[in-house]
């Protein structure tokens, strides 16, 4: 992957076992509220996560930048690609299109993006995460927005099946608030929001948080604001040569957060699969041929 294909939050995740104390915190104080943090002046930036300019200047030069201004243009690129409508994407891969039919060149970018992202998942990250959704002394609830309730109710559907006490939440009705008035501390939410960010389901995040609640965000490679509040965050690559943007590696994500979850409690899962197959039979619901 090359480095133009990275966004800044990725060369200082790949960087931070390299970094020096001071260009650590440095790097934890740009991902707090990334990419605004470091739109200023650098003297703003090294005063804001309390180091030295000459830190802020080294650091740079480590995660592949001339100097402070090539940092500065490429966070404005990755803004204004954030903010990019559909019809803007399409006109994008529509200039530079390479020759060849479409469903190979949707397919290599789709293989990139999950190669890449997949890269930037740390298995502990991963695991913890699972044992979040698979603790059934934890309640479970599930937010989508507009685009993404799609793959909200995937997970939904699957996690109703493997435990109990699960709660699918749209973040675009005006129903959500209801959601929270019983929330404990010890509750879980999945968060879905890729760009453009939903200002709803920010909102839910900060007052899931400000409960107590654990959050784990799904989310793109520019990141959702929600990640401010996130516990465990998922950053995927979503750009393909479509003016939409490809939801193929969070799916996959997700079917592999299923996959792990499911075996965390077996036992009581397949007991709840069984007796769902058993309700299914009743209502034939689904046709068999045996």
């Amino acid at each position: 992957m090359p480095d133009n294909a990275l966004t800044i939050a990725d060369r200082i995740q790949n960087q931070l076992d390299q970094l020096t104390r001071a260009e650590r915190q440095l790097a934890h104080s740009i991902l707090e509220n990334y990419p605004a943090s470091g739109l200023g002046s650098l003297s703003v930036l090294a005063k804001d996560a309390d180091v030295s300019a000459p830190t802020v200047a080294r650091m740079v030069q480590k995660l592949g930048f001339k100097g402070y201004p090539d940092f500065q243009t490429a966070l404005r690129e990755e803004l204004k690609a954030k903010g990019k409508t559909p019809m803007a994407r399409h006109d994008t891969w529509a200039e530079g299109a390479p020759s060849g039919h479409v469903l190979n060149r949707f397919t290599e970018a789709v293989i990139d993006n999950i190669r890449h992202s997949l890269a930037q998942i740390e298995p502990a990250e991963f695991d913890a995460a699972c044992a979040l959704l698979g603790d059934t002394d934890r309640r479970l609830h599930i937010v989508g927005g507009r685009i993404t309730h799609t793959m909200a109710e995937y997970l939904f559907l699957h996690m109703q099946v493997i435990r109990q006490d699960v709660s699918y939440i749209q973040s675009t009705t005006n129903t959500w608030p209801h959601y929270l008035l019983d929330v404990k501390a010890e509750d879980v939410f999945v968060i879905f929001d890729v760009r453009r960010y939903e200002s709803n389901t920010l909102k839910l995040a900060e007052m899931a948080r400000e409960k107590g609640a654990k959050i784990i965000l799904f989310t793109d490679q520019w990141r959702s604001p929600v990640h401010a509040y996130a516990d465990i965050c998922f950053s995927t690559r979503i750009v393909v040569p479509s003016a939409w943007d490809s939801a193929a590696t969070t799916l996959l994500l997700i079917e592999t957060v299923i996959a792990a979850v499911q075996d965390i409690n077996w036992d009581s899962t397949l007991d709840r699969m069984e007796r769902l197959e058993d309700m299914f039979d009743q209502t034939k619901l689904f046709r068999k041929f045996t």
